[in-house]
């Protein structure tokens, strides 16, 4: 027998009139749907077929060396002095270099290459790059199937080891699939340092909706970056903490969020100050309890202090800094990751021209930019930035070579193995790689190129990896050995 209930509980009622038939409702009921057939679905396929897809592990990248491998007859670049050593070899055992030898010492049952005496070096570092977002167009990154963007992002991993960069700083993309992937040796890549999703206010530099998405309400869907992981928008302090913490959840091991304008994004110019202090402070606070920190882009002067103010660690380009904005960086103990954006054929390519018109700026105050770093002591790292320009990842190492106009060329090796691999550790305790990166001595990953000629006297050679780099290896394996044949 049904209930009835009388006219003082008619409200209580499930009709027309309810609560879950109203517009708000349906439309998050809506939403809901879709997430769980869209959204997890495709993220999940990303994540399990990526690897097994694409078929670019080769059998000695795959199995690795059982026995410990020497590396004899080469010069060798540590990481950290301007000159070569020769007369010493390099005995690698599983992930590790376990001892620099010389000519007289016993190695026992060990696999030997020999380098024909060559420069022997580091692996090379890029302290800003977007593993998701390089190898592909940002219409691409706009309307394709998510899964063929982590598919590109796997082939173009292994490009990128190729290249000779062992370890990369992705500040900004859902890269969380693809480094686990790497991680277990199931696809070739580098070490990936990921910053997940960069976080952006609405209308920031992270921000790129369309015109027709605004307003935005509790009930409106993601739009398509912030489904993939690319951005996520954050307004107020509550927000921010909430997407930082998301963040970390995911395995960030730094923070990235957006304090000025930009170049590729619609909407912000970039004199346009983002965030306000409270804030970014919201976002420095969330990362400092998980004992890591903030990176931010920002390139005027207000938007690097106003972040340093805040407690930001990391100023990511910074090519409008005055002399004023520098010395503060200095005295913060900060470091300023900068890029060679010289509005060169290398460049990132622009279709507006009024954004052709902000990189022409921004790369007008790139030598002053350096220069300032230099003069005022500053930490520097060193990356490139290169984003949805496919045809521009192969230019990775012609790029960075490119800092040779203001750095000796023993500086810039050392920028790129050692230095960045201060930055990359400024993360602490959620370092996913805790060992000596960016080195060559005992107990340092074995993270090694060799490379035919002298790049100390000739820099160039980082720029040309298909000819020049003769062995790649990373975490003690092989990708690329052309010194046996």
């Amino acid at each position: 027998m049904p209930i009835r209930l009388g006219r003082k509980y008619a409200h209580l009622t499930h009709g027309r009139t309810c609560a879950c038939h109203s517009p708000q409702a349906q439309q998050l009921l809506s939403r809901l749907d879709k997430g769980l057939s869209r959204r997890s679905v495709l993220k999940g396929i990303a994540a399990s077929l990526a690897a097994p897809a694409l078929g670019i592990v080769s059998p000695a990248f795959a199995q690795g060396s059982a026995k410990p491998l020497l590396l004899k007859n080469a010069n060798i670049f540590d990481g950290t002095t301007g000159r070569l050593v020769e007369g010493r070899s390099v005995l690698v055992e599983g992930k590790l270099i376990k001892a620099l030898t010389a000519p007289g010492d016993a190695v026992a049952d060990a696999d030997i290459i020999d380098c024909g005496g060559r420069t022997l070096m580091p692996g090379m570092i890029d302290a800003h790059w977007h593993s998701i977002l390089a190898g592909i167009s940002q219409m691409v990154a706009m309307t394709a199937d998510i899964p063929y963007v982590h598919l590109v992002a796997a082939q173009e991993a292994e490009r990128t080891v190729l290249r000779g960069f062992t370890t990369v700083r992705d500040v900004g993309g859902p890269s969380f699939a693809l480094k686990r992937a790497i991680d277990e040796g199931r696809i070739a890549g580098p070490r990936i340092y990921p910053s997940g999703a960069m976080i952006s206010q609405t209308s920031g530099h992270g921000d790129f909706r369309m015109r027709t998405d605004l307003p935005r309400t509790p009930q409106s869907n993601l739009n398509v970056t912030e489904e993939a992981g690319i951005a996520a928008i954050a307004d107020g302090e509550a927000e921010v903490l909430r997407r930082v913490r998301e963040q970390l959840m995911l395995g960030a091991s730094q923070i990235k969020i957006m304090g000025g304008g930009g170049v590729a994004s619609p909407y912000d110019p970039i004199d346009a100050l983002q965030y306000t202090e409270a804030e970014m402070k919201a976002a420095v606070a969330a990362a400092t309890d998980w004992g890591t920190y903030v990176c931010i882009h920002a390139y005027t002067p207000a938007a690097v202090q106003r972040a340093l103010a805040s407690g930001v660690k990391s100023i990511e380009h910074g090519q409008l800094a005055d002399e004023e904005t520098a010395r503060r960086i200095a005295d913060a103990g900060a470091w300023w990751s900068i890029q060679p954006f010289l509005a060169d054929e290398d460049a990132n390519t622009y279709s507006l021209p009024e954004q052709r018109a902000q990189q022409q700026t921004i790369a007008d105050g790139t030598a002053r930019a350096v220069e300032l770093g230099r003069k005022h002591n500053i930490k520097m790292a060193l990356g490139t930035d290169i984003l949805f320009n496919p045809k521009g990842t192969a230019t990775q190492g012609k790029q960075l070579a490119k800092f040779a106009r203001w750095y000796e060329n023993a500086d810039v090796l050392r920028l790129l193995t050692s230095g960045n691999a201060e930055l990359a550790g400024l993360s602490g305790p959620r370092n996913p790689y805790p060992g000596k990166l960016g080195h060559i001595e005992a107990g340092a990953y074995a993270d090694i190129l060799v490379v035919d000629g002298n790049p100390l006297e000739d820099i160039s050679l980082i720029a040309d990896p298909d000819r020049t780099m003769k062995l790649v290896m990373k975490d003690g394996r092989i990708h690329k050995n052309t010194l046996s044949a």
